[in-house]
């Protein structure tokens, strides 16, 4: 089943005909596979692990697959390249300059989008090296722009699409370095400050699971520099923002692609997290229901689940399902911290 977006694409594929395409920020369906009955040779580029997964699942001949928050030949060429545009703005102005670095001389830019995702934005958006863009398909509550690369792209400096600054924990300051597309208010969200100040005190291999920028990891660390800290997340941008906090702040912990726990091996001592419970535009509690089993197998023996959630979603029962037992240690009237130790 194809998204929307996807269906328009496929719709307008002889824009593709023989022709060398990367797809940036490809959607959870088999488009890319799909879009190989017109096009030469498709790369596609996924800055969401689980998308990423499911496409390697398909291998195919000419079909080139990569996650990460760019390519790994930073040279490589196409002859057109398809943006999925991203629900963050800031996110699609980071990929359109590195749709830039990739594109041959005249070479086609197409991206797709919803219109309730803000793909109109593209118009004003687009920088002085493309030719304007130019509305070439709508269906499905989607619409397709097209722009010709006119001028030289300047090269990606990751700097340039970092925000640096420093936060106050109750562990002490930090510095936070964040990439665009990653959630970031500048300062402690109430979320994890709640998580931060009731933060237990841990030991061995700790994994902070959906880790975004590092807050938390490098909280914990400040607090207690001994622990084995991995860290994990879905979203490339995510996980190339903690390794950039990490290394600002002198921490050393492991950084990971991981769709909810499964990508991790063994059993943790401790997991920690404020966890996501979104997927693009749509709000799920499967991810919650998934990570709390999943936490149970991991969970080693004595080890401490310590989360934070907003009080709306439906942990409590969750939480006793599958552990047995639901201890809230602390709340405010937006989030509620659950905590459970095993048995040693």
């Amino acid at each position: 089943m194809l998204t929307n977006p996807s269906q328009l694409i496929l719709k307008n594929s002889d824009f593709f005909s023989h022709k060398n395409v990367l797809i940036l920020n490809y959607e959870a369906d088999l488009l890319p596979k799909r879009l190989l009955d017109s096009a030469k040779s498709v790369t596609a580029l996924s800055l969401d692990y689980h998308h990423h997964l499911v496409m390697s699942r398909q291998p195919t001949e000419n079909l080139t697959l990569h996650f990460g928050h760019r390519l790994p030949t930073i040279d490589e060429k196409f002859d057109s390249i398809i943006i999925y545009y991203p629900k963050a703005k800031a996110l699609a102005a980071y990929l359109i300059n590195l749709a830039g670095t990739h594109l041959c001389p005249k070479g086609e830019l197409v991206v797709v989008g919803e219109n309730k995702g803000g793909v109109k934005s593209i118009v004003k958006q687009i920088p002085e090296y493309f030719d304007p863009p130019f509305k070439q398909a709508n269906a499905r509550h989607c619409l397709l722009f097209t722009s010709q690369l006119i001028k030289q792209a300047p090269a990606i400096n990751l700097s340039d699409w970092v925000s640096k600054y420093q936060l106050d924990t109750p562990q002490g300051e930090i510095t936070i370095c964040n990439l665009v597309g990653v959630f970031s208010e500048k300062r402690l969200d109430e979320g994890t400050k709640l998580l931060l100040s009731h933060l237990p005190r841990l030991s061995g291999r700790v994994v902070d699971f959906g880790c975004g920028a590092g807050i938390i990891a490098a909280a914990l660390l400040k607090a207690q520099p001994e622990l084995k800290v991995e860290c994990v997340d879905i979203n490339a941008m995510a996980l190339k923002s903690c390794e950039l906090t990490l290394a600002a702040n002198h921490f050393i912990a492991k950084t990971y692609a991981s769709d909810g726990l499964s990508q991790t091996q063994g059993r943790f001592d401790g997991i920690i997290s404020n966890p996501p419970f979104h997927d693009g535009l749509q709000s799920t509690t499967e991810i919650a229901k998934k990570f709390v089993q999943d936490s149970v197998q991991k969970l080693a023996k004595g080890g401490c689940w310590h989360i934070v959630a907003n009080r709306h979603l439906p942990y409590s029962d969750t939480i006793v399902e599958f552990f047995g037992s639901v201890n809230v240690q602390a709340e405010n009237n937006k989030y509620k911290i659950y905590s459970h130790k095993t048995h040693s």
